[in-house]
């Protein structure tokens, strides 16, 4: 059990105060206190979403330019996201992060999904809550990192081009895993009879402190790689290349270091599904972008931003972007 689980207590979510335990406790662990300045609010707490208890916090600068959701990736949680976060933040934008069904402090078996449907569903429902709620002020971003660029690239395509979303990153972007041409058929024969094997721990990042954190001092982070969950990607992977291209403006974020997800093969189907994509590739990164080293971290978030920054022109030069202003 996490050393938060007191935070399973909180309600609904809500206007938070950062200065009552245990919640001052783990926004300290995960560095997320700093960016609590004088002029930014926070709501936290849990959004009921498909029979799971999500998870939620709501980072609100004043006057936002619109909401940008943050989706992890697998094993992660939104603690993890410091650094986006203060970076999304800097640029004026409404931040809403939230725990996966089985992950960090949201609902759910550990680490695993019956199938990929769950999370676009949780994704939907969460949207619609927090904008009857007025905490999602349009227009609207997507950035995924891994399994969450996976979601939010499956949402867009079923969407089709209907305005719901104003634009996606996706980070080192989930597809296909590293090796599933030569783990698939091992899956097969295992799957049946192992419900979970051990996790192993991959240098991830070329940050050294954070590649021991996630070992180490994150309690957090599962220890389990659910045969369940390897199933349910199984059957979503041809669900996604049959579905039709969006022209929805993209940028995805790559390392060439990655040894988590099949990048190269990725790329080429991600490139046929969003044409219109942006492709920047980090001859030095590996897998988790969002906590790369810093030299290599400042690259990839000037890539971020001048994508987001051509969104925001392109928004505010419309009659309806003018509205949200």
């Amino acid at each position: 059990m996490s050393d938060f689980t007191p935070l399973q207590a909180l309600g609904p979510i809500a206007p938070a105060d950062p200065s009552g335990t245990p919640l001052q406790g783990y926004l300290g662990h995960y560095g997320l206190a700093p960016l609590l300045a004088e002029r930014v609010g926070l709501h936290v707490g849990y959004v009921d979403a498909q029979g799971f208890r999500l998870w939620t916090q709501v980072w609100r600068p004043p006057a936002p330019r619109g909401t940008i959701f943050v989706v992890h990736g697998y094993y992660d949680h939104l603690g993890l996201y410091r650094h986006l976060l203060e970076c999304l933040l800097e640029r004026g934008w409404q931040v809403v992060l939230w725990d996966l069904p089985g992950h960090g402090l949201s609902s759910g078996a550990r680490a695993t999904i019956a199938d990929f449907d769950e999370y676009g569903a949780c994704l939907r429902s969460l949207q619609s809550q927090l904008a009857v709620r007025d905490l999602a002020p349009r227009p609207w971003l997507g950035i995924g990192q891994s399994t969450g660029a996976a979601i939010l690239a499956t949402d867009a395509l079923r969407r089709g081009d209907d305005g719901h979303w104003n634009g996606l990153a996706l980070l080192a972007p989930l597809v296909r895993p590293w090796g599933w041409t030569q783990s698939s058929w091992l899956h097969r024969l295992v799957g049946p009879f192992v419900r979970s094997i051990p996790r192993r721990f991959r240098e991830n990042s070329t940050d050294s402190d954070f590649a021991a954190f996630l070992r180490e001092g994150d309690p957090l982070q599962p220890d389990r790689l659910a045969m369940e969950w390897v199933d349910a990607m199984r059957r979503w992977m041809p669900q996604l290349l049959a579905m039709p291209a969006s022209q929805l403006p993209t940028l995805i974020l790559q390392g060439e270091q990655d040894l988590t997800v099949d990048w190269e093969w990725n790329l080429e189907v991600l490139a046929r599904k969003f044409p219109r994509a942006e492709i920047h590739r980090h001859p030095e990164a590996r897998h988790h972008l969002v906590n790369e080293a810093e030299p290599i971290r400042r690259v990839l978030f000037e890539e971020l931003e001048r994508f987001i920054a051509g969104l925001e022109e392109r928004h505010d030069t419309t009659p309806s972007g003018a509205r949200h202003r």
